[in-house]
Formats: C-alpha cells, sequence, structure tokens
C-alpha cells in the first residue's frame, strides 16, 4: 500500500476514535461558526489528530477546522491534503451515526487518493488510481502497523451489483425542493423508485459501492465534504458532476463552494 494513502487511513482511523470519546460523552459542546453551522469539541480534536498525522508526508493541510488559506498561495499547490476533520456534525449532534472523516489527496484540482471513515460502524472506504476502491471493516484496538493487511481484506466496490429496483440516495438533513422534483421526475421516468436518506459522505460512498444508482446534490456544499468520497466514487467507475454543465467536479478554486452534482453509477 502507498505510502501517502497508508498514512491518510491511520490518521483517519486515530481521528474517528478522538471523534468516538467526545460521542460517547453525556453533554456536548456546541459553538455556532460564522456561517451558523455547528462546532464541536469532536471536530476540533479530529483535526488535530489528522494534522498530526500526516505531518510526515511535508505536504500542506487544507481543513474546514483550521486556518484559513489566501487562494494566491494555495493556487501554487501542486500536491496537498483536503480534510473534513467531521463532515455531518449535525448527524453528530443527532447521535444517529451517519457521519465521517474525510481525507483527500488532491493533485492541482483532482482527488487522486480518499479516504472515508465512519467511526459508529468503524466502515473504512480508501481509493486511489493504483489500488481502486474498497471497503473494509476495522477491527478494535487497530494498531498503525495493521494498516498494511488492511487491503488483503478488503472488498473491492466494483465487485458489488446495483439493487434491482433504482434506488437513489438524498441527503438526512440538507433536503430541497429541487431534489424532491428530481426524485418525482425519475419516478415519472422509471414507476419503481427506491429512496434512502442518509448522513455526510456516506451518500457518495453508497453510490461507489452500488447500494444506489444516483446521489442528487442540489444544495450547497464545499469542497472538503465531497473531494475523499468523490475519489472512491471515480475510482468505483461512477461520475462525480457539475449538474449544470456535467463537468468533473473540479478543486482547490479560487471560491470553494461546490456547484449543484449528480454521483452517478455505470448502470
Amino acid at each position: 500500500m502507498e505510502l501517502n494513502l497508508r498514512l491518510a487511513i491511520v490518521a483517519a482511523i486515530k481521528a474517528g476514535d478522538e471523534i468516538m470519546k467526545v460521542y460517547n460523552e453525556d453533554e456536548q459542546e456546541i459553538e455556532l461558526k460564522s456561517d451558523q453551522s455547528p462546532l464541536t469539541k469532536a471536530d476540533r480534536n479530529s483535526h488535530q489528530v489528522i494534522v498530526e498525522g500526516l505531518k510526515v508526508s511535508g505536504l500542506p493541510v487544507l481543513s474546514e477546522e483550521g486556518s484559513a488559506v489566501p487562494y494566491h498561495d494555495r493556487s501554487k499547490w501542486e500536491l496537498f491534503w483536503l480534510v473534513d476533520p467531521l463532515d455531518g456534525t449535525k448527524e453528530f449532534i443527532k447521535k444517529n451515526g451517519e457521519f465521517t472523516v474525510n481525507i483527500a489527496l488532491i493533485a492541482l484540482d483532482t482527488p487522486v487518493i480518499g479516504v472515508v471513515y465512519v467511526p459508529v460502524t468503524r466502515v473504512l472506504y480508501f481509493a486511489s488510481e493504483k489500488t481502486g476502491s474498497f471497503k473494509v471493516e476495522i477491527e478494535e484496538h487497530f494498531k498503525e502497523g495493521d494498516a498494511a493487511g488492511l487491503f488483503d481484506r478488503a472488498e473491492s466496490l466494483t465487485n458489488s451489483h446495483y439493487p434491482t429496483i433504482f434506488t437513489i440516495v438524498a441527503s438526512r438533513s440538507h433536503s430541497t425542493k429541487e431534489t424532491e422534483d428530481f426524485v418525482s421526475k425519475k419516478q415519472e421516468e422509471l414507476g419503481n423508485v427506491n429512496l434512502i436518506s442518509s448522513g455526510s459522505s456516506i451518500k457518495l460512498c453508497l453510490v461507489a459501492e452500488r447500494k444506489a444508482h444516483i446521489y442528487p446534490r442540489l444544495a450547497p456544499t464545499m469542497e472538503w465534504d465531497t473531494a475523499a468520497a468523490h475519489a472512491i466514487a471515480h475510482y468505483s467507475d461512477c461520475r462525480v458532476y457539475d449538474y449544470m454543465t456535467g463537468s468533473e467536479l473540479k478543486y482547490n478554486k479560487e471560491n470553494m463552494l461546490n456547484p449543484w452534482f449528480v454521483v452517478s453509477g455505470q448502470y
């Protein structure tokens, strides 16, 4: 397993352990950021663990919970980490388990490594150009040295099969009229459509592992929300494309807000 992928996997699992310590506390300390989105101690602790874990790579880290980096500086980066230490903070607060640790390695404007870890279920998704896309359950008491053996018991996402009924995955906490219209149109076209809901970047991973055919995200997201799972979907032969233009999502833009997008499998 290549060094940067192993670094990201170990960092994500360690961050997930820190998140679970806070998750299991009786009371949560919740702050509001300037955009009124919630911030918890788990977000901050996870960020610190990931930054420390990726330090040995010598590459810059751009994290949702880190200091903002001016575009003038980051536009010169050829390779960097893009991180969401706790994707799905609303789901974390609700304690429904649907939150993730997202770590992506970006080459210029494209995710080339992606790691998404679900701390509650201990399910890890990982992908790179060299390995393809995989899923594996992390055992309790995981040690850094165990990372090398994960590949041997991981399940390739491209070996999975799509459901018989056309399945759409949608956001649990961010439904919009446009998404509802998208679903209604598919129902008119196909007749029988199954709709499932989930939080965080799990939604992209559900398409990548063939549990859903498509995921329309017709609502705002940021680059760190999608980059890691984008790599997992891409290397599982899925597309993550701009809803309006049909072009693949790009990263490290001056404005890091994503356009509306769709994740679609090859069904």
